[in-house]
């Protein structure tokens, strides 16, 4: 899209990023919920590789749900970076630099998930290790995939963090969506860190520490769908960017 054609109709992209945000978070809670969240069972490296050998199409299905959810990314993030632009440009430019590092990181960390699948398949080449151990790499390499996904959220949080500011001194979206989205990079921040440094706490947090996080994305995408930006506010400040 044009600079142009999307100054001239902000509200249309906006309505688009929101639509597109909401599938991001359905499709993404169906991979976490229904497929790790049925298939992978805390502690238990036998049974979660039992689970996968059992059902391997429905944790195939789980990756593509996760990968087209990061292929949304793309699209979403430019949108938002179009959006917060004219409040300061550098700082839109930071936030969408700091999603796409967490997008390429999440992508690659996909490859973990593949692991359990090959490591339960028929191979001859397998044959030669015990069953048990074969379980465990598989819960290993999940757990390299937990903690991949709190690395990409580093970067996350910070993207959060400079859009809630963004959004709050925008004068065309809500400040209190700012104040939210800001409140969701802080815990994003503090679960990814305390994985990495101090797992027993970060399992302690675990799932309240993630409630913050879903209603400030669900409240901003929600937004978006139903009121989108205040137009006239933002052409005055796009059109200030443009001549500033």
């Amino acid at each position: 899209m044009s600079d142009r054609t999307f100054e001239t109709s902000p509200q249309f992209y906006a309505r688009i990023g929101g639509v597109l945000y909401l599938v991001l978070i359905l499709v993404g809670m169906f991979a976490v919920i229904f497929v790790r969240g049925k298939l992978v069972i805390p502690g238990d490296a036998t049974v979660t590789a039992y689970n996968i050998l059992m059902s391997p199409t429905l944790w195939r299905v789980g990756i593509v749900a996760d990968l087209f959810t990061h292929v949304l990314d793309v699209p979403i993030m430019l949108i938002i970076y179009l959006l917060l632009r004219p409040t300061n440009k550098n700082l839109a430019l930071l936030a969408l630099l700091f999603t796409a590092v967490q997008t390429a990181v999440l992508v690659a960390n996909e490859f973990n998930l593949l692991m359990p699948l090959f490591l339960s398949g028929n191979a001859e080449y397998l044959m030669s290790f015990d069953p048990q151990k074969l379980n465990a790499l598989s819960y290993v390499a999940l757990k390299l995939y937990d903690n991949g996904f709190g690395i990409g959220l580093v970067f996350f949080g910070f993207a959060c963090l400079a859009e809630g500011y963004l959004i709050f001194k925008s004068g065309y979206l809500p400040r209190t969506i700012g104040v939210l989205m800001a409140i969701a990079g802080v815990c994003y921040l503090t679960q990814s860190f305390a994985l990495l440094l101090v797992p027993q706490v970060a399992n302690a947090l675990f799932p309240a520490i993630m409630l913050p996080c879903f209603v400030a994305e669900l409240s901003f995408c929600l937004w978006l769908i139903a009121r989108g930006v205040d137009v006239p506010q933002w052409q005055r400040r796009a059109i200030a960017l443009r001549t500033g």
